[in-house]
C-alpha cells in the first residue's frame, strides 16, 4: 500500500469542527514534524486525516521499538521491500539516525521517488521480472531473502507481517479522539493491514467498541476475497494476504474501481483542495457517501485528463453510491460493498483461501486463517 504521499483517513464524527489554534512548537527533525495529521472539516459529520507522510508514523514507531528491543544495533542494516512510501518514509528516517538501507522495489516505483530515496542514502534494489505466483511482491520477497542472507546484522521492518506497525497507529487514534471526541465510522484504504486494523483497535480499546470500521479495496485484490488481477491504484489492495490485516475488524468492505479512485481524486482536489494521491480519493469517495454528507506524484497521471483519456480511465461522473453485493465474487468492475459484519475472511469466503504473505513468503491460505505474524 504503496500508498499516496499524503493520504487522509476519511472519519465521520458528531462534534464541533476542529478551531483554530495559534500553537506551535518547534520539533527536533522533519520527519517528527510530520509523522502525524492534520485534522480538516470535509463535510457535514465528515473530518479528514490529512498526512503529509503516513508511513512516517509506522516508519518510526517500528524503528523505535526494534532498537529499544535491541535489534537495531550500530552498524546494523535496514532491509525492507516496499513499492513506494513506506520505503521513503524509511529512507527519511534512517538517513536522520545515520543507518544504513537497502530498499528492494519494482518498477512500478516513479524515477523520481527512486531519485529521491537514493539521494537519502538508500540503496535501492529494482527486481526486473514479476514472480510465476505473486507478482512482483513475491520477486520481491525472494530478492529480500537474498539480500538479508548476505548481511547478517541486518533488521527487517517487515511492515505486512510487523504487529508494529498496526501498533503505530495507537497515537493517531489519540489524535482523532482528541480532537474529535466521539468517532462513529472510519473509514480507510486497506493494504498492508496496518493503519486501518491499527486504528480501528485503539479506538475501541479507548471505550469505543461501537466504532464501525469501513475497508476502501479496490477489483483485483485479494484482501477481501476476490481473485488476484492487475490494478491501477498504487497503495490500495494487494496480490498477497498481510499477517497483519484482521477481517475482524471490519463491519463493511467497499470496492473502488481505478476509474473511480482518480476520479474522486480530482474532486476531492476541485472541492476541498487537498491534492492527494488516489487511495485518499477512494476513501474519501466511500467515506462521504457513508456520512452522506497533495499529490505531486500523479500531477502527470491521475491529475492530467490526456493521460486519463488515454489509458482508458477518464469518468465523467462519480457514482452517487455504490452496489450491494452478496459476497466478494460479486464485487466489482465498478464502486460496491459488502456487509462484511467483522467476520474472519474463512466465514465470508469459506472456499480455499488466497495466497499469504508469511515471513518466509507464500503460504496458501485455507479454512485455517492467517500464519502468524513474524517481525
Amino acid at each position: 500500500m504503496s500508498q499516496g504521499a499524503r493520504n487522509p483517513f476519511a472519519v465521520r464524527a458528531y462534534g464541533p469542527a476542529v478551531p483554530r489554534s495559534p500553537s506551535a512548537s518547534i520539533a527536533p527533525t522533519i520527519t517528527g514534524a510530520l509523522e502525524l495529521p492534520r485534522i480538516v472539516h470535509l463535510g457535514p459529520n465528515l473530518f479528514g486525516a490529512a498526512f503529509t507522510l503516513m508511513k512516517l508514523l509506522p516508519a518510526r514507531h517500528i524503528l523505535d521499538r526494534a532498537r529499544a528491543d535491541g535489534r537495531l544495533e550500530p552498524g546494523t542494516v535496514v532491509i525492507e521491500s516496499t513499492s513506494g512510501t513506506f520505503g521513503l518514509a524509511l529512507a527519511m528516517e534512517c538517513r536522520l539516525r545515520r543507518r544504513p538501507l537497502v530498499l528492494v522495489s519494482d518498477p512500478a516505483v516513479d524515477p523520481a521517488l527512486r531519485r529521491r530515496m537514493r539521494d537519502l542514502g538508500a540503496v535501492v534494489d529494482i527486481v526486473a521480472e514479476p514472480a510465476p505466483v505473486g507478482g512482483y511482491q513475491q520477486a520481491r520477497l525472494d530478492r529480500l531473502a537474498e539480500l538479508r542472507s548476505r548481511h547478517p546484522r541486518h533488521f527487517w521492518p517487515a511492515q505486512y507481517s510487523n504487529p508494529d506497525n498496526p501498533g503505530a497507529y495507537g497515537l493517531l487514534a489519540e489524535v482523532l479522539t482528541a480532537a474529535l471526541g466521539r468517532v462513529d465510522v472510519l473509514v480507510g484504504p486497506v493494504g498492508s493491514g496496518g493503519s486501518m486494523c491499527g486504528t480501528a483497535a485503539a479506538l475501541r480499546d479507548g471505550l469505543q467498541p461501537e466504532l464501525r470500521a469501513v475497508a476502501v479495496d479496490t477489483p483485483g485484490s485479494v484482501l477481501f476475497g476476490q481473485p488476484d488481477a492487475p490494478r491501477r491504484i498504487r497503495g490500495l489492495g494487494n496480490s498477497l494476504m498481510p499477517p497483519n490485516l484482521d477481517h475482524s475488524a471490519f463491519d463493511e468492505v467497499h470496492w473502488v474501481s481505478d476509474r473511480e479512485g482518480f476520479a474522486a481524486t480530482r474532486a476531492l482536489h476541485r472541492r476541498h483542495a487537498l491534492y492527494m494521491g488516489p487511495t485518499s480519493g477512494a476513501a474519501w469517495l466511500v467515506a462521504q457517501w457513508e456520512a452522506r454528507a497533495e499529490g505531486h506524484r500523479y500531477q502527470d497521471t491521475v491529475y492530467d485528463d490526456a493521460w486519463l483519456r488515454r489509458e482508458g480511465l477518464r469518468l465523467r461522473r462519480l457514482p452517487a453510491r455504490p452496489v450491494e453485493v452478496d459476497s466478494p465474487a460479486d464485487g466489482g468492475p465498478e464502486w460496491s460493498w459488502l456487509g462484511w459484519n467483522r467476520r474472519p475472511l474463512a466465514a465470508v469466503t469459506p472456499w480455499a483461501g488466497p495466497l499469504a504473505m508469511g515471513s518466509g513468503g507464500l503460504a496458501r491460505l485455507g479454512n485455517a486463517g492467517h500464519p502468524g505474524a513474524a517481525a
